[in-house]
């Protein structure tokens, strides 16, 4: 890929390093006993209050941070460069286009949606207009998912640039009103937002290449990257098995599939997933 970063970070926000990500901090006996009564229950319930322990708070020392950040700077850049090149690129095609924030983190973090982990993945809040990552998934992607590349990694960011643009359409609402009203289509509804989100990074991809900005191969590492994640995959790799019933991504048959429509049709009118 032949994107280069071009410097711009205004809409950026690198929180990697700060300790201020999730909301509650606690202190030695309150991390002990939420440790205890998390063993008893057998459920992460730091996880599950947005607690983290220790009181202060306290960010990471500079000289760790500056180290830990200098070991992902090609992942940065890649990251940087897509969203800026993808923000643009929607900018011109989505009237009163409002730009998201990228923000970068580590570990954990405090969202407009909640606490987060990093061990979410990427995610896109709708509530503040943001797109969380943790560089360090980029990695999981080449070795856990076997999904290598900076076009796969360019993928993931603009399958999240892609919820933005859901949220600007007016799709996001829709969705969310449709499954407040029918609770037991939650997660098909929220399957076919998904592969939409895909297939309108496979939209910005036929941009890209348009503008002579993909290697050979490049392709092939996107749709890799959208098969790796497919309910079906982490399913089958986490339990043995796979249940339709709770998919809330897509298959990766489907992801494949809605991100190439959007790699050949370059047409945002063809992303339609909620008409099948």
């Amino acid at each position: 890929m032949r994107l280069d970063d071009d410097g711009d970070r205004s809409n950026v926000e690198d929180q990697r390093g700060s300790r201020a990500g999730m909301g509650l901090k606690l202190g030695l006996g309150g991390t002990l006993a939420l440790l205890a009564l998390s063993v008893v229950l057998k459920q992460d319930l730091f996880a599950l209050l947005g607690a983290s322990p220790g009181g202060g708070g306290a960010a990471m020392p500079e000289a760790e941070v500056r180290e830990r950040a200098a070991a992902e700077s090609g992942l940065e850049r890649t990251a940087v460069a897509t969203f800026n090149d993808a923000q643009r690129a929607w900018a011109g095609a989505v009237r009163s286009y409002r730009p998201a924030k990228l923000v970068l983190f580590w570990d954990e973090i405090q969202s407009g949606c909640g606490g987060a982990s990093a061990a979410m993945g990427p995610f896109y809040c709708p509530e503040d207009e943001k797109v969380y990552l943790d560089l360090g998934f980029y990695r999981e992607l080449a070795t856990r998912f076997g999904a290598p590349g900076a076009f796969a990694q360019a993928y993931v960011v603009a399958h999240e640039v892609g919820h933005h643009v859901q949220k600007l359409i007016g799709v996001a609402q829709k969705v969310r009103e449709a499954q407040a009203r029918d609770p037991e289509a939650r997660n098909a509804l929220s399957v076919r937002m998904e592969l939409q989100a895909d297939c309108l990074a496979g939209v910005w991809g036929r941009a890209a290449r348009d503008r002579a900005l993909l290697d050979p191969g490049d392709v092939e590492q996107g749709l890799a990257a959208a098969a790796a994640v497919g309910d079906d995959r982490i399913q089958r790799a986490a339990t043995g098995r796979v249940n339709p019933e709770s998919f809330t991504h897509g298959s990766s048959e489907e992801r494949m599939r809605w991100f190439r429509r959007g790699l050949d049709s370059g047409d945002a009118d063809a992303c339609d997933t909620f008409a099948r």
